[in-house]
């Protein structure tokens, strides 16, 4: 009987595929490639084999080695650089998806303001400070709320969110954009324009480095190896399927926004709004534009509701081990993690205020974005790191999906491209843009080197001020493998 109910529950390539496009994909950020034209083409490329392919293959061995052990990031670099390195990859996990809510929020927030009906004023309300950090904090907390109450249907809800919010918009945009040009529509963007870009202008290169977080989160996706029925054959084609889906929908919904918005007129919170209002006066159908506008806040909402408790499980499945005070393992009674979803939503609040100082919503958006970004690529440097030393390190450990069937060449050629790729990238997205007004450079790198700095340190202290006390009596974390060869 069990038997039986295991094949049913098996997952196929194509399934896993869209669960890879699902988990990836989001249209908030065609607007910042969109500036780069048909180079932006070469960027998607470049950073899905540099960094999507790697990130996957990478996240999936070492998420087969230790399918039933507990702790994700935590546990894989912890295994092979020691607790301080791993509870530093999964606090960064933690606090990179604490600070992307005021990015992804504000987009929600830009989205609702262009339910209205008057273009001037959607596009005024979209760009007031107070207006988009009233909508971002409200909505936030009371998505945290729910979260407090238990959310066992926020599943079906983020199923419905992502094909609402962005499966359909993606296919309507590029729909779109085809008969508008197959009409006699002339467009915006120069197809003539060079595929490489000048990478001699290293500040036209920072928002391209905000592409890798594009493709972040497809290590979540690893842990689904062993729900397939042959993971060393199925995996590797459900990724490269994904991964040519994912690029195809970023390519063609970039060059759907940059044939119908002027390059000059892009602005990184608004145009893909703007692209689908002008769109939809194209077809004489603007009756249209609010409700795609509440699509895509609702397929925001979604996403923000699955990530508030998510990436905290982790953490606090770790801090029961003994790595946070017992005030960060307090749960309610419906079992979820009370105080350190308190806790985040007073991080995304103090984070949110940074419209005060900076100069523009936009410029809000972009340097939190930046910040993100690196946060979450150091990450992903001790990750790839982690997956080559382990070979070594581990070598007779069982690896149900392996990148090469023998040697370690092939992890080397994988795992390293995905390090200097992210390496890159870190370096970039300290650069100030070309292309957006960030008010004073010393407040950007204020931000960024600051932010970086504090945020690396804190759990080091956490660690070093830890107290055996701190382990929760109920918690089933099992030792590491070298812990149990010291035993």
């Amino acid at each position: 009987m069990s038997t039986n109910v295991q094949k049913t529950v098996k997952l196929g390539v194509f399934t896993l595929a869209i669960m890879n496009v699902t988990a990836v994909v989001s249209l908030r950020g065609l607007p910042a490639e969109a500036e780069y034209g048909v180079s932006s083409a070469f960027y998607y490329l470049f950073a899905a084999i540099v960094f999507l392919i790697p990130t996957s293959f990478v996240a999936a061995e070492l998420a087969s080695m230790f399918q039933d052990k507990q702790g994700g990031v935590f546990r894989w670099v912890g295994e092979a650089f020691g607790k301080r390195a791993g509870f530093l990859a999964i606090w960064l996990q933690w606090i990179e998806s604490t600070i992307w809510y005021p990015t992804v929020l504000t987009f929600g927030a830009v989205a609702f303001a262009f339910i209205g009906t008057d273009d001037s004023k959607d596009m005024a309300l979209a760009s007031n400070k107070v207006y988009t950090l009233v909508v971002v904090l409200a909505i936030y907390w009371i998505a945290t709320f729910i979260s407090l109450k238990g959310l066992s249907w926020v599943s079906k809800v983020a199923k419905l969110g992502g094909l609402i919010g962005t499966i359909i918009p993606a296919a309507l945009l590029i729909v779109l954009a085809i008969a508008y040009l197959s009409t006699g529509g002339t467009s915006q963007m120069n197809f003539d324009g060079r595929f490489f870009p000048d990478i001699t202008k290293l500040d036209n290169l920072v928002l391209a480095s905000g592409i890798f977080l594009f493709y972040a989160g497809m290590e979540m996706t690893g842990v689904h190896v062993k729900d397939m029925e042959n993971p060393t054959r199925d995996y590797p084609r459900a990724i490269l399927i994904g991964a040519i889906m994912t690029v195809l929908i970023f390519i063609l919904g970039t060059f759907s926004l940059g044939i119908i918005i002027p390059q000059k007129d892009i602005n990184l919170t608004q145009s893909l709004l703007v692209g689908f209002d002008n769109y939809f006066k194209y077809i004489h159908a603007s009756w249209l534009s609010p409700v795609i506008a509440v699509a895509l806040a609702f397929g925001v909402l979604a996403g923000v509701l699955t990530w508030v408790s998510g990436p905290s499980k982790g953490l606090f499945a770790v801090g029961k081990a003994g790595y946070l005070p017992p005030f960060f393992q307090k749960e309610n009674k419906m079992g979820v993690q009370r105080n350190i979803l308190l806790l985040q939503g007073v991080a995304v609040t103090l984070l949110s205020l940074l419209f005060v100082i900076m100069p523009s919503v936009q410029s809000f958006y972009q340097i939190l974005s930046q910040l993100t970004v690196l946060l979450y690529l150091i990450m992903y440097l001790l990750m790839f790191a982690a997956a080559i030393y382990l070979r070594y390190n581990m070598k007779s450990c069982k690896r149900p999906f392996r990148i090469g069937k023998s040697g370690n060449a092939l992890m080397w050629i994988v795992s390293g491209m995905g390090f200097l790729g992210s390496l890159l990238a870190f370096v970039l997205s300290f650069i100030p843009p070309a292309q957006i007004a960030v008010g004073s450079n010393a407040v950007w790198y204020s931000v960024l080197i600051i932010g970086c700095i504090i945020v690396v340190i804190v759990p080091f202290i956490i660690y070093a001020v830890r107290k055996p006390e701190w382990v929760d009596k109920n918690s089933t974390f099992e030792p590491f493998h070298w812990e149990n060869k010291q035993k």
